[in-house]
């Protein structure tokens, strides 16, 4: 089968954990990496042993480029996800797809003309614990699912806004915490409930008004498709990065995560059924390794395309990264108007 060439657009933090899973991966090899700061994409593209680009519209050019990685800031995601489908190349970009729901629907009209492959990364979906607990509720063997309740709180300060200035501004990032951390947060809760059907929140800013322009703080309740109740808090005002704590309560058991370890209890039995501890990927540790297995997922798709023109989806496409976007955009909504939001 044939090797994928990708390609790298932006260099930020996040384009670590990209670059690491495509020079591991033996189906893949990186071609090139566009970094508009020239002399940092250079060294880069050193240590890679890659191509480098000051311009992407030029590496688009490159017709031996099969798949781009977008790592660009929020606002950016749209044009180069667009220019790269005009090439006629495959896209893989970080959450968010583009910086707001009215931004996605080029990107789809895009994506359709274009007969190409995008994928996006919710490498969450992949964590032991996620997987253990969306084959449990799709076999039933817990009963109706009645509730879910997640919090988050982790830890955004000063340095981290300053740091790359396009953070803490509505116009850049397209919101703060519910569309940069939380967003990981709220894809799951409606991936384990069949969808959402309606929110009710509330966004405001409790420590981090100086730094961000936005939310620090969010919460919410959900009506999921599936006709259970959700109940949502997340906070970047902590004092570290505390893994996520997600409870999941069902007809026949309480599936809980805590501690990074997927719990189900019954009565008085406490069984554990997964832990999600892991050597730590490329990048920060408290994002793990499933970054490179949603990379890795994308590759194989990308590959199984180009080889037998077959499609599988063995990735996030772009219609389910529709719905987290629209449940950030309906909390904002929802925050302001003090009512019940209805998603399509």
């Amino acid at each position: 089968m044939k090797t994928i060439n990708a390609a790298i657009i932006g260099c930020g933090a996040i384009h670590t954990c990209h670059a690491g899973a495509i020079l591991q991966n033996p189906a893949s090899r990186l071609q090139a990496i566009a970094e508009c700061d020239v002399e940092k994409g250079q060294a880069l593209a050193q240590q890679y042993q890659c191509a480098f680009y000051a311009d992407y519209a030029e590496m688009l050019r490159d017709p031996h480029i099969d798949v781009v990685h977008i790592c660009l800031p929020h606002y950016l995601h749209q044009e180069a996800i667009l220019a790269a489908l005009a090439a006629g190349k495959h896209v893989f970009t970080e959450k968010p797809a583009v910086l707001n729901p009215g931004e996605i629907k080029a990107v789809k009209k895009a994506l359709t003309d274009s007969g190409r492959l995008l994928g996006v990364c919710y490498q969450n979906r992949l964590n032991p614990s996620s997987q253990k607990i969306h084959a449990l509720l799709a076999s039933g063997a817990l009963g109706k699912m009645l509730s879910i309740k997640a919090v988050l709180t982790w830890s955004r300060g000063g340095t981290y806004y300053s740091q790359s200035p396009w953070r803490g501004h509505f116009t850049t990032e397209g919101g703060s915490l519910l569309i940069n951390q939380a967003i990981h947060t709220l894809d799951l809760m409606q991936w384990f409930g069949g969808g959402v059907r309606a929110i009710k929140g509330v966004v405001d800013s409790h420590f981090l008004g100086e730094v961000t322009e936005n939310e620090d703080t969010a919460m919410a309740s959900l009506i999921l498709a599936n006709g259970a109740r959700g109940l949502f808090y997340a906070s970047n005002c902590h004092s570290t990065d505390s893994p996520l704590l997600l409870e999941i309560h069902c007809e026949n058991g309480l599936l809980q995560l805590h501690h990074n370890a997927l719990w189900l209890i019954s009565g008085e039995n406490k069984t554990l059924l997964v832990s999600d501890h892991s050597p730590a990927g490329q990048g920060k540790s408290y994002w793990g390794d499933s970054h490179r297995q949603a990379i890795n997922n994308f590759t194989h798709s990308v590959r199984s395309f180009e080889n037998r023109n077959l499609e599988d989806d063995n990735y996030t496409s772009l219609d389910e990264a529709d719905i987290s976007l629209k449940m950030v955009e309906a909390i904002y909504r929802s925050s302001q108007l003090r009512q019940w939001i209805t998603l399509e």
